[in-house]
């Protein structure tokens, strides 16, 4: 068993962390302030050929995998960027693996190659108002018309919608009193979004102001046959093969975020003076820092043990689900401490750390509660009867 990155693995880590040099902290801080998306990020990326990092290479791909993806995606958070920077090329990684997988050649090479050269970009829709976590309960509906699907309903949550010229869309094709399973009767599509059937109405949100996050109205959005992806009425399947790279990539991104509060609270330690002592001479300032860091190695083993399972196709929704809550509790953790240890001027927007923290919360909630996580845990693997 050998925890060191291969040499490979860490050319990637340092070409990122190269890249990423450019935008600095006052970047990220100009970004959440004006609620602006960072773009160049985005392009910098596209053009270095990130984006299609865990993609088939006969698309244009790097055809690597999910580890090596979450390598770069904790690299991209630690730089600073934290979920600011993450979130902006997420959905890359993880999103169109359904079309990967379920879609036809004629589908992947229409639609793969314009997502990995950032030419188009994408949003996420599936959470809906009524239905939460509870996917089988969405309402929005596709109805068949021909050759065509028109589709009607609502999503909530749904990042870079503001954006995005295309969605990957969860909708009921079967009504759910029709089925006999309520995990049947749901198609996912691949599309266009058309701004005159679809309206994204932003939220105001406590963090990550540099990427959106929406309402969707959908009312009577056509959606062509070629645009479904796989079977009619087996999407929750299809989404399901994204759920274990989702939680992987999003506990690297907490990890990274984790670090980059670790480093600013420890280099500020060092440096600020109090009764004639760097403040880090005191245990009370060293002894939490040292356990965030532990807390964040940690998950990190259990991050990188998911993803070494996942690419090797074995099992690993347990260990994905563990490294996410892991991994969210200890950048929680980080980022707090970060403030307490600049103490009033953590407080302040030009130290960062208030802006870490208040992206900290996003790996707490989503994509899955905590709640949802020790259930998962306690009947799967502690085989205790169902709970919900």
């Amino acid at each position: 068993m050998d925890y060191r990155f291969s040499e490979e693995q860490t050319e990637i880590r340092d070409g990122i962390r190269k890249l990423c040099e450019p935008f600095d902290d006052e970047y990220w801080l100009k970004a959440d302030r004006e609620g602006r998306f960072p773009r160049e990020l985005h392009r910098a990326l596209a053009d270095g050929g990130w984006l299609g990092i865990a993609m088939p290479p006969d698309v244009g791909g790097a055809g690597l995998g999910i580890t090596e993806a979450a390598i770069m995606m904790q690299a991209i958070s630690e730089s600073g960027a934290g979920f600011s920077g993450a979130s902006s090329v997420h959905l890359n990684i993880f999103g169109l693996h359904p079309v990967v997988v379920f879609g036809t050649e004629e589908q992947r090479r229409r639609m793969l190659p314009p997502l990995i050269s950032g030419a188009e970009q994408a949003c996420f829709a599936v959470t809906e108002p009524d239905a939460g976590l509870n996917t089988t309960e969405i309402k929005t509906f596709a109805e068949r018309s021909g050759d065509h699907y028109v589709v009607t309903g609502q999503k909530i949550w749904i990042s870079t919608a503001q954006i995005a010229s295309k969605m990957l869309l969860l909708a009921r094709t079967t009504p759910l009193e029709k089925v006999t399973r309520k995990t049947e009767g749901l198609s996912l599509f691949y599309t266009d979004i058309d701004r005159t059937k679809v309206e994204a109405r932003e939220i105001p949100k406590m963090g990550r102001a540099a990427v959106d996050t929406n309402m969707l109205f959908i009312d009577g959005l056509v959606v062509p046959e070629a645009d479904r992806i796989g079977v009619e009425g087996q999407g929750f399947r299809q989404i399901l093969h994204g759920l274990n790279p989702e939680r992987i990539l999003i506990a690297a991104e907490a990890i990274g975020l984790g670090r980059a509060a670790l480093r600013r609270a420890s280099s500020y330690a060092r440096e600020r003076r109090v009764f004639g002592r760097p403040i880090g001479q005191n245990q009370a300032i060293q002894h939490p820092l040292a356990r965030a860091w532990m807390q964040l190695e940690a998950a990190n083993l259990m991050t990188f043990k998911a993803a070494t399972l996942y690419d090797a196709g074995e099992e690993c929704g347990a260990e994905a689900n563990a490294a996410k809550y892991l991994a969210a509790e200890a950048a929680y953790f980080a980022c707090e401490q970060a403030i307490l240890t600049h103490g009033g001027m953590g407080y302040a927007k030009e130290y960062h750390v208030e802006r870490y923290l208040r992206e900290s919360w996003i790996p707490r909630l989503a994509p899955v509660s905590m709640q949802l996580i020790f259930s998962y845990i306690a009947e799967k693997v502690l085989d205790q009867p169902k709970s919900y």
